[in-house]
């Protein structure tokens, strides 16, 4: 699948210059970029590297044999590794609302969410939700704005965590707090109040690692 406008081969290229010039202090010639994305005819290279100039993604001297070199923060970008995450469904970020049994309302397979590598170094176990509602605002989470979690099944006190209420089969994101015997769901809204919840019926299903904000 191309991103950023480019094809995969395209996006290697460009990553192997990258890689090959930090490694050893000059760019790669066109033979080796060929040896290094199994591409044997110089001409495909060169239509390749062509494109990625064209693009703005990369600078060229043809008058020498290294004449090569990323252009840019687009070409930066182009060769960060990209995580894909789960986007699963929807969470209520105000008061609980009622769901389908399996906790969240579905979205298709084909949904999720790309971020670069540098932001999920480890993405096992993540997916991600988006927010209805305004609960959390004073956490900086407002309606439609995606949360990623890590799949955990409990919690420490304060931590923000998707929460299952099996016996209402309702789902909502909140702050958790477990003390006296019950457990506290503390909204980051002065205007709302908390909801209290017998353990039995209270199921964690993640931690908020990550909010991306949606602006209008």
């Amino acid at each position: 699948m191309a991103r950023n406008g480019l094809s995969e081969r395209q996006r290697a290229i460009l990553k192997f210059i990258r890689d090959f010039t930090q490694e050893h202090g000059y760019p790669p010639t066109i033979r080796e970029i060929g040896a290094a994305v199994n591409i044997s005819s110089t001409s495909v290279v060169n239509y390749n590297l062509a494109k990625l100039e064209e693009g703005g993604y990369l600078a060229r001297n043809r008058d020498i044999s290294r004449g090569l070199r990323l252009a840019g923060e687009a070409a930066l970008a182009a060769v960060r590794e990209v995580v894909r995450i789960p986007l699963l469904g929807r969470i209520a970020a105000g008061e609980p609302i009622p769901v389908p049994s399996s906790g969240f309302a579905t979205f298709s397979d084909e949904e999720a969410i790309e971020l670069t590598r540098d932001l999920i170094p480890d993405e096992r176990g993540l997916y991600a939700l988006q927010v209805r509602g305004n609960s959390m605002i004073d956490a900086l989470i407002n309606d439609g704005d995606i949360v990623i979690l890590r799949h955990q099944l409990k919690a420490e006190n304060g931590e923000m965590v998707a929460v299952w209420l099996k016996d209402k089969e309702e789902t909502t994101l909140k702050r958790f707090y477990l003390e006296d015997g019950r457990v506290r769901l503390q909204p980051a809204n002065p205007t709302m109040s908390p909801i209290y919840a017998d353990p039995r019926n209270v199921e964690v299903q993640g931690k908020v690692i990550l909010v991306l904000r949606q602006l209008n």
